[in-house]
């Protein structure tokens, strides 16, 4: 029996419920046994009592992607799908991570770490700027800076969500996306949004967004995001399945955005299509994830 772990209490609850019913009904369709949990971050006590043989993760943003619900399984010895809680926890802090990834030389974006406890820093960044809180994903509570004095209102924003932000230099260009499956790279997809940037809105809600696969990067650009995206996948401990995002600037260098360990897997999402452009039906990628 497969418990199907969707919802949660985080700012991304609408598109875990999505992706959870996504992964229940394909999970039904391939006549596995199998039910779906709506965690609300208060009732684990009714998933204890119910007898399951492994979790499979669906659920976005805190609570999910961050350890709290890995470790809650590990304690019980119970199997799940993915990343253990100790590299969720790790992957889902955006200041954590780059750290890690600049440890081995990764291509980053400079950034300095602001705390809502302390005096705002003195940035000394090119402008414009991005400031994101360090515990959200989805692009939840990111700003775009274009002069210093719109960064109070953008700490501001980000510290609705966390107590610490990341001011990052603003990297103009295209995004792509790595996804990751089994130690292997899916074909890149590019990302036009016409939002600026590839925000919540764009992710979930938009259909001028467009998604390229293929991605239009010379093969051995799109070898060397493929390259890059794996290393930063194994360097952070993530494990079956994750995305890894880039910037590509107008020289096509590559900048590290962050990484996903339980991505999306509505109709919207990216895991899925890049999936399907690799040969794999939604099903089977469903059960990849699953029987690892």
């Amino acid at each position: 029996m497969i418990a199907v772990l969707m919802g949660g209490n985080s700012a991304e609850r609408e598109v875990s419920l999505n992706s959870g019913e996504a992964v229940f009904q394909s999970l039904k369709n391939q006549n596995i046994k199998c039910f779906k949990f709506d965690w609300k971050g208060d009732n684990l006590n009714e998933l204890w009592s119910r007898s399951f043989d492994k979790a499979f993760i669906v659920l976005h943003g805190r609570g999910g992607e961050d350890g709290t619900i890995q470790q809650q399984l590990e304690q019980r010895n119970i199997a799940y799908t993915g990343t253990n809680s100790v590299a969720s926890k790790q992957c889902m802090n955006k200041a954590t991570t780059k750290s890690i990834w600049a440890q081995h030389d990764l291509p980053l974006a400079p950034s300095i770490l602001a705390s809502i406890d302390e005096p705002a820093p003195r940035v000394s960044l090119p402008l414009p700027w991005a400031v994101k809180p360090i515990l959200e994903g989805s692009s939840i509570g990111i700003s775009k800076v274009k002069n210093a004095q719109e960064l109070d209102k953008a700490l501001e924003l980000a510290w609705q969500y966390d107590q610490q932000a990341l001011i990052e230099q603003w990297i103009e260009g295209e995004e792509y996306t790595v996804s990751i499956l089994n130690g292997k790279t899916l074909p890149v997809i590019q990302i036009i949004s016409d939002h600026g940037f590839y925000d919540y809105e764009s992710k979930y809600h938009s259909n001028e967004t467009q998604y390229l696969c293929p991605c239009g990067l010379s093969n051995t650009l799109e070898q060397q995001l493929q390259s890059i995206a794996l290393n930063a996948f194994n360097m952070m401990g993530a494990k079956t399945w994750g995305r890894v995002d880039f910037i590509l600037d107008k020289n096509q260098t590559p900048y590290l955005l962050e990484i996903n360990t339980v991505p999306g897997m509505t109709s919207h999402s990216l895991v899925p299509m890049a999936a399907k452009a690799d040969g794999l039906s939604f099903d089977e990628l469903v059960l990849t994830i699953l029987n690892d």
